[in-house]
């Protein structure tokens, strides 16, 4: 599945507090993959380094992401986060050279905090 189209204009979704939220509610239908992803693009976000363009796919991405209401429901078991892991991909994708070993390190972290069990080896195919 592709992301949608101008998915930048889903920035207007995004904020630290629907993000975290969105989060602690995802753990109990996400796998730790799609809040993995999540983390990584929120900790390049904060990064002042990265340039505002690449900001605002990020914006996009994390506002889709906690957007309830996409082009599939979150709470259709196994297919429901499926558009939003696209969208997610898309922006790592797009944003790569941005993922530094300590932006990695940070989303890990912050992973384990939420999700208390998860298989490292997937989290290691993203990013």
């Amino acid at each position: 599945m592709k992301p949608p189209k101008n998915i930048e204009r889903y920035g207007v979704n995004y904020s630290e507090k629907g993000l975290l939220s969105k989060l602690s509610r995802a753990v109990h239908w996400a796998n730790a993959k799609i809040i993995y992803a999540a983390l990584l693009l929120y900790y390049v976000l904060r990064n002042d380094a990265v340039t505002m363009a690449d900001k605002s796919k990020i914006y996009g991405a994390l506002g889709y992401f906690i957007l309830p209401t996409d082009m599939v429901l979150d709470l259709i078991p196994m297919v429901g986060y499926t558009d939003d892991m696209a969208a997610l991909m898309w922006a790592i994708h797009t944003l790569t050279k941005n993922l530094t070993p300590e932006i990695k390190a940070q989303a890990r972290l912050k992973l384990g905090e939420i999700v208390k069990d998860y298989d490292e080896k997937k989290i290691d195919e993203i990013g």
